[in-house]
């Protein structure tokens, strides 16, 4: 039976049911079995798309390079070559999770401290509507976790924030944005995120609430996200033992079971006490909270069986198909499991309208993507979010008369897989009339010789961090240095472009700004507000003392 499919999220009419049907029943083991993913591609050119033809997956997530004409070309091939329409998927969080030849957008955390729904609105539409002009029709977007533990190094500017209204309000939005662009939407990171202080990236974490507790946070959120018809959740390396125990009081290692492998959180809290009726798809299962708990071999077939509809990511793309393929003939995935999945996947690729319309060719797109009135409203978004969280000796604003010779302390933009890529506000300052002098690492700050001193962190919150901190040994080299503190003796700003809790390192720094995002954009818009040009932003989303008082002075 599809008679879920006309329900919500799906609302399919009779023909989508039919081909559904039609195109479930037709498939081949093998075709089946190619359904049930969704790879990684990075590659470039004809080698790429014969690779992804092989392999014949019910959807790919685009790691996109900078060049619009090299990933339009690839995106046609692979689509017209389909031979079931693809989910066509990307983390679209915006700033540096964006399209790098796109619009530059703020990430959701400083869309948060803007705190205007209409705002977050605009930012949604014009990330989704430039991203489906390529092809996207999925986004693993928005994340709906909660910055109730300061340490967690992979929520913060990724998130809405620590407040459940407000981030209740713009996940809502967000939602709305994508899924009116033709993009489906996935709230993660399920059953919640945030209040564990590791990455499950590189750990199997833990939602450490009780059911009370959780029902009035991070299931009021999934409960907000599924009524506003959410198309997907990702269902994430993430354990909730409260839940668990209290089906089996004496669970021990089932207890921490992650999520994307748990009937239990799938099924019976997902599915049938929370309602859910969309496609589930796993976190990546290449990372170490999915590989820490259990052999691969063991893990992989439990995705589906355990209520995924769809496995994402694979680090070794023909040796998992092969053993998924093992689990349907063996019964270690049941029949109406897979069916089950197979059914959610093409009915979500109906509702997207994936069965019934030509492909608009991407390259002919191009001016959809960057345009003039999309980055003016994004502009006026970056211009105010710069939150002023302190200037206890009124410094500001600034001016290059009174605070010409700056000296910039900056450890670069840090990004994955990349070594650290320049502040643009060096070449700003400078411009404004400031003589800008970088610090060199393991050189001691001499007071007399600058008018300013201004810290420049640059640290989003991205995937393998494991910890963000103010690494002072990292930033200032050497143990003289590493101790120094200047800022009674001459002007001294602290500024975050990311993790929005430096302060807990540096309490006592006079001067401190928030801007949660790196972009070029973003900076700029900090300048304007350091000048007096344009007023800061008071509305903070989390708590940047981290609960200590001497840090507001």
């Amino acid at each position: 039976m599809t008679d879920f499919l006309r329900l919500a999220p799906f609302l399919l009419d009779d023909e989508a049911l039919a081909w559904v049907e039609t195109t479930r029943d037709g498939l081949s083991l093998d075709e089946q079995v190619g359904q049930l993913f969704n790879f990684m591609s990075r590659g470039t050119g004809p080698e790429e798309a014969e690779r992804l033809r092989a392999l014949q997956p019910g959807g790919i997530t685009r790691m996109f390079g900078p060049d619009f004409e090299t990933e339009a070309n690839l995106m046609d091939q692979i689509r017209a070559e389909a031979g079931i329409p693809l989910l066509l998927s990307a983390d679209l969080e915006g700033s540096l999770m964006s399209l790098r030849f796109g619009t530059e957008v703020p990430n959701p955390l400083a869309l948060a401290a803007v705190d205007d729904v209409a705002a977050t609105s605009a930012i949604a539409t014009i990330i989704a509507e430039e991203g489906a002009a390529l092809g996207i029709n999925w986004s693993f977007t928005p994340v709906i976790d909660i910055n109730t533990n300061w340490r967690s190094p992979i929520v913060a500017t990724r998130g809405f924030g620590a407040d459940v209204d407000r981030i209740e309000r713009h996940a809502l939005a967000t939602i709305k944005a994508f899924q009116a662009a033709g993009v489906a939407a996935t709230v993660k990171h399920w059953p919640g995120d945030g209040e564990d202080d590791r990455d499950q990236h590189l750990v199997t974490t833990i939602n450490p609430l009780s059911i009370e507790d959780w029902e009035a946070t991070h299931g009021r959120l999934y409960r907000a996200a599924i009524a506003g018809g959410v198309d997907s959740v990702m269902s994430a390396h993430i354990a909730f033992p409260a839940f668990v125990r209290a089906l089996d009081p004496n669970a021990t290692t089932e207890a921490y079971r992650p999520a994307a492998v748990s009937r239990v959180l799938n099924i019976d809290l997902l599915r049938d006490r929370l309602g859910f009726n969309g496609l589930i798809v796993s976190d990546a299962t290449s990372m170490g909270g999915f590989g820490a708990f259990a052999s691969r071999r063991d893990m992989l077939p439990e995705v589906i069986e355990n209520g995924c509809d769809m496995i994402l990511f694979s680090p070794d793309p023909d040796a998992d198909i092969a053993l998924i393929r093992a689990a349907v003939r063996d019964g270690r995935i049941s029949k109406g499991r897979l069916r089950d999945a197979l059914t959610r996947i093409l009915g979500m690729k109906a509702a997207r309208g994936l069965h019934r319309q030509p492909f608009t060719p991407a390259l002919s797109q191009r001016a959809r993507v960057g345009r003039t009135e999309s980055r003016a409203v994004a502009e006026a978004v970056f211009a105010r979010t710069p939150t002023l969280i302190k200037d206890t000796t009124g410094l500001l604003p600034l001016n290059p008369a009174r605070h010409r010779r700056v000296l910039l302390v900056t450890g670069g933009v840090v990004t994955p897989f990349m070594p650290p890529q320049p502040l643009a506000l060096t070449a700003l300052l400078a411009a404004e009339g400031f003589e800008v002098e970088l610090h060199e690492p393991g050189k001691m700050i001499d007071p007399a010789a600058h008018d300013l001193v201004l810290f420049a962190l640059a640290e989003e919150t991205l995937l393998l961090r494991g910890r963000i901190f103010l690494d002072w040994h990292r930033l200032m080299g050497g143990i003289d240095v590493v101790m120094q503190r200047v800022w009674h003796d001459v002007p001294t700003i602290l500024i975050s472009f990311g993790f929005p809790y430096m302060l807990y390192d540096a309490p006592r720094v006079p001067t401190a700004i928030n801007a949660y995002g790196s972009s070029p954009a973003m900076q700029k818009a900090v300048l304007d507000c350091l000048l007096g040009r344009v007023s800061f932003n008071s509305s903070s989303p989390i708590d940047p003392f981290c609960g200590l008082e001497d840090a507001h002075w």
